[in-house]
């Protein structure tokens, strides 16, 4: 990844290694006292570091969105929406490569990108809502795109079609896709062929 972290997020990421540090320690002593707690403890750093790391990659996903669209907080919004819902979502945004001759197109939109709009269109039950939104600089060109789908999964993974579909249109273009999942709510966003856990509603 390009793109660098800002000095105070810098800062409040080591803070927060630095208690994973302290939290792996004890663990350590647990193991030396045959203490029985040391799953939930392992339990507990794991979840520690999953949240530094959709934390992180929320940071970067702004930082690699701004050049191209000033829409981060609308998508922010309606991604932390649909994970709320459970509403499956797949939005494409492009960046400096044409990513029109690598889907088949949908249906045209050409609307200011806004929260509500999004939300509307991956509303269970639209007629778009399977598809992916194409979006290009602040407009939602179109809705309801076909991407191109991975052959391979991700670590230990299979991937559901939503997934495939990020992670292959990315594979062949710089465009950032984000996608939320409708069996988890968890969302990601796919750059260069991998899969980026973050946090609904964007960094804090």
């Amino acid at each position: 990844m390009e793109t660098g972290l800002t000095e105070p997020i810098k800062a409040q990421l080591k803070k927060n290694l630095r208690q994973v540090t302290v939290e792996i320690e004890e663990m350590l002593n647990s193991m030396d006292h045959n203490d029985c707690r040391i799953l939930s403890e392992f339990g507990h750093v794991h979840d520690i570091f999953s949240k530094l790391q959709e934390t992180t990659a929320s940071h970067y996903l702004n930082a690699y969105l701004s050049p191209f669209t000033d829409s981060y907080q609308a998508l922010s919004t309606a991604i932390q929406h649909f994970s709320e819902r459970k509403h499956g979502a797949l939005m494409a945004i492009q960046r400096k490569e044409p990513i029109e001759p690598l889907i088949h197109s949908g249906t045209p939109i050409l609307a200011t990108v806004s929260h509500a709009l999004l939300e509307s269109i991956f509303y269970p039950g639209s007629i778009l809502h399977d598809g992916a939104v194409l979006i290009r600089e602040n407009t939602i060109v179109s809705a309801g795109n076909v991407l191109p789908l991975t052959q391979k999964d991700a670590k230990g993974k299979k991937l559901g079609t939503r997934h495939r579909a990020a992670v292959g249109l990315s594979e062949k273009s710089d465009a950032i896709v984000l996608v939320v999942s409708e069996e988890t709510g968890r969302a990601s966003f796919a750059l260069d062929g991998v899969l980026y856990p973050i946090q609904p509603g964007g960094p804090t």
